[in-house]
């Protein structure tokens, strides 16, 4: 049986044709039973992310991470849920109570919606929708909108706080990843994510190595997770927009967090590391299951590397990256792929191949030389600050008590 998806999807179709039940609700039933059965791979997934994320950051960190409840601690997380279940659910004083509890839903729920559009297979896909990335760009604004949700519904100022830096955030970095994004559609010549997988014999890696980098920076950002987490940073405004959450409530948060970054990782595979596409996957759907997971588990741990290498930067030099940096470079890598592809779309595949990574390359060094003009400069701003100081005449108590005393007699 090479495809157990469809194999049961079509048991379930001829037994409901059986009983009775017309072809329009027997698509209904079969569909809503697909959602019920992806949503719930997709949080027991999260949950076992729970578990590789503390281990990772253990290994990280010279630890052992869990190793107490079942074999290697793989049972920490389900005691971990049972005790945010257990915890106390406080809603605090002149809250919106009605806001307040949608907001995780939104969260944890979004992240789970972005996996509708996801291909795990060439025929496995909740729904082969030929906007895809469009629908990946407007579950995102929703997510913005979750989080705005939170902070205001809180009714705390520092929750407030840390949403509109998050939302400022999120609104200024999905414009480099929403760049980035159309590069793929442009050399697919399609906005549908399976058909962007399905044109990928060479990954797209290799021939947008910019724009794979680009997604991955912003993607980060975008997400909250550090070096980009200034939103949540403790020292600064407590805990972020999540601040007044309690118990399961703040366990959503964090398990859309998670999915997310997984979520993330599967769309870094489609786009750019082929997706489902390997050895047999187009015979065998479930060979096409396993590649696309391994390839999005590798660039989850590719997230969770990146957040606790770097360290925390602030949220003017968030800004500035994003926006006189990324932003710059995307359009330029844009530009770029927009007209090489259209030159050389004729040409050879290992011409264009090779054309596409060198054009990439010679980017790559002049944002490097750019990059470098722009640090030196900074660094000697900070080697000379007498130079930008202002300069302010100090004058002693008594000094200062002769000269209103002055002042007193002249008026």
């Amino acid at each position: 049986m090479s495809d157990p998806v469809n194999f049961v999807a079509n048991w379930l179709k001829t037994v409901f044709t059986n009983w009775g039940v017309s072809p329009t609700w027997t698509t209904i039933i079969i569909s809503i039973i697909g959602v019920v059965v992806l949503a719930g791979v997709a949080l027991v997934i999260d949950i076992f992310l729970v578990w590789v994320e503390r281990k990772v950051v253990a290994r990280f960190q010279d630890r052992l991470g869990p190793n107490r409840l079942g074999p290697f601690g793989l049972f920490q997380p389900i005691a971990d849920v049972i005790k945010l279940l257990l915890k106390e659910d406080i809603t605090p004083d002149k809250a919106d109570k009605f806001l307040f509890n949608l907001a995780p839903v939104l969260a944890l729920g979004m992240a789970i919606a972005l996996w509708a559009v996801v291909p795990l297979a060439p025929t496995v896909i909740g729904s082969d929708l030929n906007v895809g990335v469009l629908y990946i760009v407007a579950i995102g604004s929703i997510s913005t909108l979750g989080i705005i949700i939170a902070g205001w519904a809180s009714n705390n100022k520092f929750a407030l706080v840390g949403a509109f830096r998050m939302v400022a955030q999120m609104i200024s970095y999905e414009i480099p990843m929403v760049i980035s994004l159309l590069i793929p559609v442009i050399l697919a010549g399609s906005m549908g994510i399976n058909s962007i997988v399905k044109s990928q014999p060479v990954w797209y890696i290799v021939l947008a190595p910019v724009a794979a980098l680009i997604f991955l920076i912003s993607s980060q950002a975008e997400l909250g997770r550090a070096p980009f987490d200034i939103s949540e940073a403790e020292s600064e405004i407590v805990a972020g927009f999540h601040i007044e959450y309690t118990g399961m409530k703040f366990g959503l948060f964090y398990a859309g967090e998670l999915l997310h970054a997984l979520t993330i990782g599967g769309f870094f595979s489609c786009f750019f590391l082929g997706g489902w596409r390997g050895w047999g996957a187009e015979t065998y759907p479930i060979l096409g299951i396993v590649y696309f997971f391994i390839k999005a588990f590798f660039m989850y741990w590719v997230i969770m590397w990146i957040k606790y290498t770097f360290p925390r930067i602030r949220i003017d030099q968030m800004l500035n990256l994003n926006w006189k940096f990324l932003t710059p470079l995307a359009l330029a890598a844009l530009i770029m792929t927009a007209l090489l592809d259209k030159i050389f779309q004729n040409a050879s595949s290992v011409v264009y191949i090779i054309v596409m990574l060198g054009g990439n390359l010679v980017l790559l060094y002049i944002a490097y030389l750019v990059t470098g003009i722009y640090a030196r400069v900074e660094r000697k701003k900070v080697a000379s600050p007498e130079d930008n100081r202002v300069n302010f005449p100090i004058k002693s108590g008594a000094n200062i008590v002769e000269t209103q005393s002055s002042e007193r007699v002249q008026a």
